[in-house]
Order: structure tokens, then sequence, then C-alpha cells
């Protein structure tokens, strides 16, 4: 029997910006010890204040990632018993709450709740980019199925090669459906029905196709891929960390909520913001630099290039020796 393939990844400090590649072997499959390191690895740059972006791309010449080992879900089906839909969602329910708990999964571990539990700290991960001041960018340097789709999807950012490639959900074709979140992230990225039609049908899109459909954010040459992700983790990353973790739950959670829940979590973040000691001195230097010159300096084109440059609105004097004053 052929054991699942391991997996690491490869990572490459260039102080703010991480590249990562990420390795699933021969076959650039997505198992249990990526999901693993993925986990270690986001939990630390979330903490980390001087890491504000990570690029993740494949080791594989011409993959991103495959998809998931078939074998770790084949596996983990198999050590639990056959269940209707009242039944996997009780699963899933343990599943969670076995998760917060911690203290006992290491029990949980040896049941058949041990999948179902994988599952669990696999969305936990995703979940964690998405509400993270960190951006995450998927640079597509080949293709990519199943959960290697998915886990460009609960990036930030995507580029994607130009070429013979493609990405996409082909999970019904082995009579499951996407687990890692394909069938959530991709409708939120294209829309019901084109999530749903290429959902139903299996079939990948180009990186065209993708292109057009807003899966993807960029299509460029195979050779550019990284290149042009770390241009745009740098870009994005520039801003501070702690509205661009605000700025995604906004977007990733409130997005999905009723208008009046959503807007309960702007307003939420936005507070946060409003009160914190960074947003003070910028908004503090932004009505000095208005004093100084007699305009809004983000109508001065000069000012505002350079704070897309920046990150941040220039100001007459450095944040670090700002002090705040509260009425």
């Amino acid at each position: 029997m052929r054991k699942p393939e391991k997996g690491h990844l490869e990572i490459q400090d260039d102080g703010a910006v991480l590249t990562v590649r990420v390795d699933g072997g021969p076959h650039g499959v997505f198992g249990p010890d990526i999901a693993d390191r993925l986990k270690e690895l986001v939990d630390r740059v979330d903490r980390d204040p001087g890491v504000r972006a990570v690029v993740f791309t494949g080791a594989h010449p011409e993959r991103f990632v495959s998809h998931a080992e078939v074998r770790w879900l084949q596996e983990e089906g198999a050590a639990s018993p056959t269940v209707g839909r009242r039944g996997a969602a009780a699963v899933v329910r343990v599943a969670k709450g076995v998760d917060r708990a911690r203290v006992l999964e290491p029990v949980a571990r040896r049941t058949p709740l041990r999948g179902a539990l994988q599952l669990e700290a696999l969305h936990t991960t995703f979940l964690k980019m998405n509400a993270s001041g960190v951006l995450f960018v998927a640079a597509l340097n080949g293709s990519a199925l199943g959960l290697g789709a998915e886990f460009a999807w609960a990036c930030d950012l995507r580029v994607m090669a130009d070429g013979e490639f493609f990405i996409g959900q082909p999970e019904i074709l082995l009579g499951i459906i996407p687990g890692g979140g394909g069938t959530q992230r991709l409708t939120r990225l294209i829309g019901t029905h084109r999530s749903l039609v290429a959902i139903l049908e299996g079939k990948p899109f180009t990186p065209a196709q993708a292109l057009a459909n807003g899966a993807v954010d960029e299509v460029v040459p195979q050779g550019e891929v990284v290149t042009r992700a770390v241009e745009l983790a740098r870009h994005f990353g520039a801003r501070p960390k702690g509205s661009v973790a605000a700025a995604k739950r906004s977007v990733y959670f409130g997005g999905s909520m009723s208008l009046a829940d959503g807007l309960h979590v702007e307003r939420t973040e936005f507070f946060t913001r409003v009160l914190s000691r960074e947003g003070q001195e910028l908004m503090l230097d932004y009505m000095d630099t208005t004093d100084a010159t007699g305009e809004l300096p983000l109508y001065r084109p000069d000012t505002y290039a350079e704070a897309l440059t920046s990150g941040t609105v220039p100001g007459p004097r450095s944040t670090t020796d700002r002090k705040v004053s509260r009425p």
C-alpha cells in the first residue's frame, strides 16, 4: 500500500515578505503534513509585527498544489461509519467543540472523529488567514485542483501563470464535493450561479477564464508569477497591519451577513482603528498637513501617489515622534 506523501514548506525570509514554496512531494499534493506546517506558519506570522505579507507558490514546476492527498481523504472517511446529513452535522459540531476545547483533542484524534478534527483545523487556519493583518498572496506557478484551488481561494490575492494550466473544483467527479471551503469562497469570488455550474461540472478554468470570472487577479507569464506576487505583497503589505486586519474581517466576515449585521462588524472594526494610536497619529498628521498647505492632502495628486506607494498618507512629522493628544 502506497503511503501518503510527506509534505513541507520551504520558507524564504525576506523581512516583511516571506516567500513560501509548498512542497507536496513528487505529485505536489496537499496532505496532513502541509496542513500542520501551514497552521504553524500562519500562527507565527500573525503574531510577528515585522511580517506584512506571505507569498505561497508551488515547489512542483507546473503545479501550485495538485489537490488533496486522496488517500488521506479516503482513509479518514473509511475510519467512520456511514452517516446521513444529521449524523454528519452532529460529527462536525462535536469536532468544532473539541477543536476549541483543545484539552480533549489528543483523545479525540484516536477516534473516528479524527478526520472531522483535521478538517476543522484546516478551516480554522484558512479563517485565521482571512482575519489576519498579514496579506496572503497565491503565486499560482501552475495548476491547482480541489484543495489546491481552495488554498488559493483562501488567500487575499491570486496571480496565475499563463499557459496550459488550470484551476478548479473537480471533487464531484470522485463522488464527493469541495470540503476545504470551495463552495463558499469560490461562490463569494465569482457569484452563485457560476460557482454552482463549475462545481457541478467539475471542469476547471483556464487562466483566461479564471481571470475573466474574477477567480484570479492577474495572469502573467510563468516565469514572472512569483516576482509579480511579491510586488503585490509589498504594495498591499505596506498598509498598516492593524487596518489590513480590520478591513479583511469586515469584508470576509461582515460581507456574508445581513446588511445590518455586516454594518455592525464594520462599525466595530472602524472604532478599533479610530481609537488606535496609529490611526490617531496618521489623522493628526493629515490635519497638520492641511493646515500647513491649505489643501486636503488626498486632493494633491503627488501626495496621493506617494501615499499609495508608501502605504500611508505622508505627514510633517514621523509617527514615532508623535504624541497623541485627546480631547
